[in-house]
């Protein structure tokens, strides 16, 4: 299950319609092996696609070296689609390279109705295989 907070939540939906009608991307960050999303690093989408989305190699390798400096990993990988509904492609599982992340993804297309105006879903990928899982919306973290 992935434990968000609805601050993180809402930032990461906040992102995906700010970027819309290109996909977004990015990362939550938290202390290694802590599980627990903290840090909000939107990313550039490099492709500025509005069907799939590529992490700049070079912003990549910096938040990279920013997080081992901090002692952090990823804990959610993100971004949008922006015609289809929040499931992975396989594009999005070719990219899937952190087996311990949350892969969350977020849906940006009408006709997602006027109770849910998006779709908020979260999935493991690990070795090809992707498995949904629940999330739990929570306004902090226990101390």
């Amino acid at each position: 299950m992935l434990t968000i907070t609805r601050e993180l939540r809402d930032a990461i939906v906040a992102h995906a319609r700010a970027d819309h009608p290109d996909e977004a991307c990015g990362v939550v960050a938290g202390p290694e092996s802590s599980g627990r999303p903290e840090r909000f690093i939107p990313m550039l989408n490099a492709a500025r696609s509005p069907t799939f989305y590529e992490f700049d190699s070079g912003d990549l390798l910096k938040l990279y070296r920013e997080m081992d400096d901090r002692d952090e990993e990823p804990v959610i990988v993100y971004h949008s689609h922006t015609a289809t509904e929040a499931y992975p492609s396989r594009t999005d599982v070719s990219y899937a390279s952190e087996p311990n992340a949350h892969y969350v993804l977020v849906s940006t297309a009408e006709g997602n109705g006027a109770d849910d105006p998006y779709q908020f879903r979260s999935f493991r990928i690990v070795d090809g295989v992707i498995t949904e899982e629940d999330v739990q919306v929570v306004e902090a973290y226990p101390a």
